[in-house]
């Protein structure tokens, strides 16, 4: 009876050991296959808490030492989409967003398991720009509203310093390869520029200096162990 306790022990020490993975590599490479996250409010945009899909939309280059890994990572976001500003008969927008982002950080496991907890932090530049044309809103009654199309063009584009904490587990189903899943909660301190341009060529230009936090639920991502140090 001893002996099966010790055997048992001995596989489950053995499997903790193997169970290290990507801290057994010196690098990994990791792709974010869906993300699902929210984008820099946009003008005066009603239900900018929206969340927005996205596949293939970044990766990771990760340095491992042991238990922690440094992390350079980029994004891309690009897709058409509609904002519809926050007040009565106002104006709609329609056109294409462009998101980017470069970040360096760290991550964190808590633990040498098959499944790995950790955390971690990110910081870095981010841009997000919106390209379009708005359509006035005009209502009849309460019922009814008629979009009215119009010619006005805008642009609006953020840049500027992003970090965030990070939360997320990894799965290591074979010591090269580890399938993660991780969300975040961003601070986004941006210069920001409105512009339109009406029918008649006139300009309006607005600048200010904001802040505001993303919140990122999750992103599910693979991740490529390589450059054994054993």
């Amino acid at each position: 009876m001893k002996k099966c306790l010790l055997v048992a022990l001995s596989l489950l020490l053995t499997n903790a050991a193997f169970s290290q993975m990507s801290g057994d590599y010196n690098y990994s490479i990791a792709v974010r296959g869906y993300s699902l996250m929210q984008m820099p409010k946009v003008l005066n945009q009603k239900n900018s808490d929206k969340f927005r899909e996205a596949a293939f939309s970044g990766g990771i280059l990760k340095f491992n030492d042991n238990q922690i890994s440094y992390r350079l990572s980029g994004n891309y976001f690009k897709k058409d989409v509609q904002i519809v500003n926050n007040c009565l008969n106002c104006e709609e927008a329609n056109g294409k967003m462009t998101d980017y982002s470069f970040k360096i950080g760290f991550e964190k496991n808590i633990n040498f398991s098959i499944i790995q907890p950790y955390f971690g932090f990110d910081m870095g530049y981010r841009s997000n720009k919106f390209v379009g044309m708005l359509s006035s809103k005009s209502s009849a009654d309460a019922a009814a509203v008629a979009i009215v199309p119009g010619p006005d063009g805008v642009e609006a584009s953020k840049s500027g310093f992003t970090a965030a904490p990070i939360l997320g587990v990894k799965v290591n189903p074979i010591p090269q390869v580890t399938l993660f899943a991780e969300g975040n909660l961003e601070f986004f301190y941006s210069y920001e520029r409105q512009e339109t341009a009406g029918p008649n060529q006139e300009r309006t230009f607005k600048k200010f200096n904001k802040s505001e936090f993303l919140v990122n639920p999750v992103s599910i991502g693979v991740q490529i162990n390589l450059g054994s140090n054993r």
